[in-house]
C-alpha cells in the first residue's frame, strides 16, 4: 500500500479532468506516472484498444460524471458492487475503477519487460459492465479518519510489545524518508478534492508503510507461534482499515457531488 495504486491515479485525475480542473494532457501524464503507456480495451464504440485521452473523452460522452476506486482483497470486496465477473477480475488485480453515471468499470492488467532497473511497463485497462449499486464497505471520510487513528494506535502498542522491527527506529527512518519524498513535489490526490480527503489518504499511506515494514522485516522479537499469531492479528485489521480509508479518500470527489 506504500505506492499509489494505479486505480487511485486514474480515478483522482480522471475526476479532475471530468470537472474541468485539469487539461487532458496533464491528467494523462499524472495517470501514467512512471509507466510507459496506458490503453483502454473493450470501451463501448471502440473495436480496438485506445489511448487514455480518447478513452476519458468517450467515457464522458457515455454519461460518466465521476470515478470511484475499489481495492478488494480475498473475503473483502471493498468498493465493488458486482457482477461476479467484474468482481473476480478486480480481485485478481487487487484494484479497479468503477464509473459513476454509466454501468462500466475498468480493471488494470500490467505487462512488464526488461531487466531490473530498466523495466518497461504497459497497462491495459479492461472496460467491463458493472452493476449499478452502492459500493461494498466504503466508509465516510470521517469514519475512515477515526478508524485509522484507533487502528494505528492499537497496532503500534502490539507491535512494540512484540519487538517487531517496524515499530522502532527502522520504521521511523523509513517514515521520515517517505515524508521527504512526498515533500519533494508528489501531489496527493488531484485538484478538486477536499482537504480532509488529502489528510485521510496521507495517513492511510503511512499506515500502509507501517504494515509493509512489519511484514518485510521478518519476525523481529516475535519468535513464538503465539507471538507471531498475535502480530498477524494486529496487522490484518490495520491493513484492512488502511485500504478502506484509501478508498474513502479517492471516492470523496464522487461522494461530495452526490450530496
Amino acid at each position: 500500500m506504500l505506492s499509489e495504486p494505479r486505480s487511485g491515479r486514474l480515478a483522482a485525475w480522471g475526476n479532475a479532468l471530468l470537472a474541468g480542473l485539469v487539461s487532458p494532457d496533464d491528467a494523462v501524464l499524472a495517470i501514467v506516472g512512471g509507466d510507459a503507456v496506458h490503453r483502454v480495451e473493450g470501451l463501448p464504440g471502440e473495436s480496438a484498444p485506445v489511448g487514455l485521452t480518447l478513452a476519458l473523452g468517450r467515457l464522458r460522452g457515455l454519461g460518466v460524471t465521476g470515478l470511484r476506486v475499489a481495492l478488494p482483497a480475498p473475503g473483502h470486496p471493498l468498493g465493488l458492487s458486482g457482477p461476479p465477473e467484474f468482481n473476480a477480475r478486480a480481485l485478481e488485480a487487487e484494484e479497479a475503477v468503477v464509473c459513476h453515471g454509466a454501468a462500466l468499470g475498468l480493471v488494470p492488467e500490467v505487462y512488464e519487460a526488461g531487466p531490473a532497473g530498466d523495466v518497461h511497463v504497459e497497462v491495459t485497462w479492461h472496460c467491463l459492465a458493472v452493476r449499478e449499486a452502492p459500493p461494498a464497505d466504503v466508509p465516510s471520510l470521517g469514519e475512515a479518519e477515526r478508524e485509522l487513528a484507533e487502528a494505528l494506535r492499537e497496532a503500534t502498542e502490539v507491535l512494540t510489545r512484540l519487538d517487531v522491527a517496524a515499530s522502532g527506529p527502522v520504521a521511523a527512518a523509513a517514515l521520515d524518508a517517505y515524508r521527504a519524498r512526498a515533500e519533494r513535489g508528489r501531489e496527493v490526490l488531484a485538484p478538486g478534492y477536499p482537504p480532509r480527503a488529502v489528510r485521510v489518504l496521507e495517513l492511510a499511506q503511512r499506515v500502509g508503510l507501517l504494515v509493509s515494514l512489519a511484514y518485510e522485516n521478518g519476525h523481529g522479537g516475535a519468535v513464538s507461534a503465539s507471538e507471531m499469531a498475535a502480530r498477524g492479528a494486529a496487522l490484518r485489521p490495520v491493513e484492512r482499515t488502511g485500504r478502506r480509508a484509501q478508498v474513502a479518500a479517492y471516492n470523496a470527489y464522487v461522494e461530495e457531488r452526490e450530496r
